[in-house]
């Protein structure tokens, strides 16, 4: 079934409080996908943010970013007085990391102290039903509060060993900090789980993404390092990365420590059956970053200060999905197949049924079989006019090359009349791929000053913000008329 969707991260929604949350700006998006025809709401991942303010390198893959619980929710539900909502504005358009961190956590106490007074009967089924992850995660984020820790490997050691007396102790000297990181999750999990419910309603279903890769500084990888290939002081042997190509010189590394697959295959992939268990609560599709991983991997010996050194190492395959299936049952994923790709690579794409990705700016390198231009694609498969990880099209087509920029612009037709960002994104609707997606800022028709990320950098990304007024009636129905036009309408 053709279907169409925007992709766009919470944290770039309107509000005045300095980030996009769960709130009001959230359900007048998702009335404004409805409107416009839309069947899918992509977001990034909703896990706190970590080095580098980026979702990708989360203190826990599990949990919600504390920043998207909305305040003024909080004021109306009697947790927050109205002075306490006096926080600095920032910036309309951008996300202000430091300022949040210095401000926001203060305001969160105070709602969270008053909760914990006499915390509601269902924040203690929350708290059971989400305890395989959750218990690690409060304790982790106490101990980096208590310990002024800077990451999980400076924790005294019987912590950082998670010896039980050490664990027993702190659960006790640190109830209240402990009980305030599981507040947060609750209130965020409450907010969360209304926003999608009212999506769902409207006929608009939530793509989140899941990175492959835990943070080094996480939970996940503190509480079962024995899942990890770290070395005897648990720190990474080895990082995760992508070897030297055209576009980086050294390559990416990424820094991220890679898993023990032997010892994950030992307990039946019990870690990410679960991983992936929790995503399909969270998310009617879920799409896995970087899943060429499961093939094979980079491996970068640690301390390695480029990625030139590395070598390619066997993943799972699908012996992984194979036993998520067996224990959880058809899952809807997407498959992020960008990249370095073998014929093992697409093997394994097409043995998991799975929608790959097809992006659009990809597509205008190399000759007419390049499986990124149009008349290439299949049916199952996702189009993009690019990810978080591109520049927007309009910026794109401003600093391409100029033989892919005149590629680009002869193949799709573009003129300025129409309005190029305009051509590109129809390309993409009339595509024979079931799912096409477009982001917010290259339906705006906005410049590289709106693009989300620019891998390899550290600084300035992931603060893109769509000014307030910016989703009009005028552009919903816009919107819709095109849908209809390349039978993709969608939406309530």
């Amino acid at each position: 079934m053709r279907r169409a969707g925007i992709l766009m991260h919470i944290s770039s929604l309107p509000s005045p409080y300095g980030i996009g949350t769960l709130g009001r700006a959230a359900y007048e998006f998702v009335d404004f996908l409805a409107a416009a025809k839309q069947a899918y709401w992509q977001v990034l991942p909703i896990s706190p943010t970590g080095f580098g303010d980026s979702p990708y390198q989360s203190p826990c893959g599990f949990g919600g970013n504390p920043y998207f619980i909305d305040l003024d929710m909080l004021q109306k539900e009697g947790w927050l007085a109205e002075g306490e909502l006096q926080l600095p504005r920032g910036e309309p358009d951008r996300v202000d990391y430091g300022r949040l961190y210095d401000t926001r956590y203060a305001v969160l106490r105070r709602a969270c102290a008053r909760l914990s007074e006499a915390p509601p009967a269902d924040f203690f089924s929350f708290c059971e039903q989400e305890a395989g992850w959750l218990d690690d995660y409060a304790l982790f984020m106490a101990f980096k509060t208590v310990y002024r820790a800077n990451a999980w490997r400076d924790f005294p050691e019987p912590v950082r060993l998670r010896t039980p007396d050490a664990l027993r102790a702190a659960e006790i000297a640190h109830e209240a900090e402990i009980r305030f990181w599981k507040l947060l999750q609750y209130l965020f999990y409450k907010q969360w789980r209304a926003l999608k419910a009212y999506a769902n309603e409207r006929g608009v279903s939530i793509i989140g993404d899941l990175p492959i890769y835990a943070a080094p500084d996480s939970a996940e990888v503190w509480a079962r390092p024995e899942l990890f290939l770290l070395d005897a002081n648990l720190a990474p042997e080895f990082t995760a990365g992508c070897p030297p190509d055209a576009f980086n010189p050294d390559g990416q590394h990424w820094g991220n420590p890679l898993f023990d697959w032997t010892a994950m295959r030992g307990e039946g992939y019990a870690w990410w059956i679960r991983r992936l268990h929790h995503a399909a609560a969270l998310f009617d599709v879920t799409r896995i970053d970087h899943f060429r991983g499961f093939d094979s991997y980079y491996a970068i010996p640690a301390g390695r200060p480029d990625a030139k050194n590395g070598a390619w190492q066997a993943g799972p395959g699908m012996a992984l999905f194979d036993a998520a299936s067996r224990a959880l049952g058809p899952l809807r994923i997407i498959a992020e197949d960008l990249g370095f790709l073998t014929d093992a690579v697409r093997r394994l794409v097409s043995e998991s049924g799975y929608p790959g990705m097809r992006v659009l700016q990809f597509a205008f390198d190399g000759g007419g079989d390049n499986p990124y231009l149009p008349h290439n694609h299949d049916k199952n498969c996702v189009v993009y006019t690019g990810t978080h990880d591109n520049d927007t099209v309009a910026g794109w087509l401003e600093t391409a090359p100029a033989e892919p920029a005149a590629y680009a612009r002869a193949y799709l037709r573009l003129n300025q009349a129409e309005g190029e960002a305009w051509g590109f994104l129809k390309s993409v609707w009339a595509s024979p791929g079931d799912l096409a997606i477009v982001q917010m800022q290259d339906i705006l028709g906005l410049k590289s000053e709106a693009r989300m990320n620019v891998p390899g950098t550290l600084g300035g990304n992931w603060a893109w913000r769509m000014t307030p007024g910016a989703c009009t009636p005028a552009l919903a129905e816009t919107l819709g008329t095109l849908m209809a036009l390349y039978k993709r309408e969608g939406g309530e």
